[in-house]
């Protein structure tokens, strides 16, 4: 039940994701979840997408430095203590988790180094912010 996570290292730069993005967008290959961690002047992104063979090849041939890996994904209901259910199950068999983060979803967290001024470019596009209250109610699961 594995599933196949692509992760790129690229320059910690403006630009550098949205390039990745957009090649992506080009092959009609649609990004299921994403994770984007920096490492001082590189970083780190690593992708779920529909079409991980073309997702890695596209890469590839962009000259890319990525590689695939096998991941576990999970639905879990959202209810309190489910996170903290899964991750003692696979803690009390000893197994480490290295990473982890969400899929699928509407909302994204993204971390800018002017919040500010990205808050403020977001407000006047068709793109809703999330407010903390409303991470803080329970969301139906459709």
């Amino acid at each position: 039940m594995a599933v196949a996570q692509i992760s790129v290292f690229l320059e910690n730069q403006p630009g550098h994701l949205k390039r990745i993005l957009a090649a992506f967008e080009m092959e009609g290959i649609n990004v299921r979840g994403f994770s984007a961690s920096d490492t001082g002047d590189y970083g780190i992104a690593r992708f779920i997408l529909d079409k991980p063979r073309k997702g890695l090849s596209v890469l590839q041939n962009m000259g890319c430095a990525a590689t695939s890996a096998e991941v576990l994904c999970a639905r879990l209901p959202d209810h309190p203590g489910e996170l903290a259910r899964v991750m003692g199950i696979i803690a009390d068999a000893g197994i480490n988790v290295l990473y982890g983060y969400s899929l699928i979803s509407a909302i994204i967290a993204i971390h800018v180094e002017n919040i500010v001024q990205a808050e403020e470019l977001l407000r006047h596009q068709p793109i809703e912010l999330v407010t903390q209250d409303e991470i803080s109610s329970p969301q139906d699961n459709a």
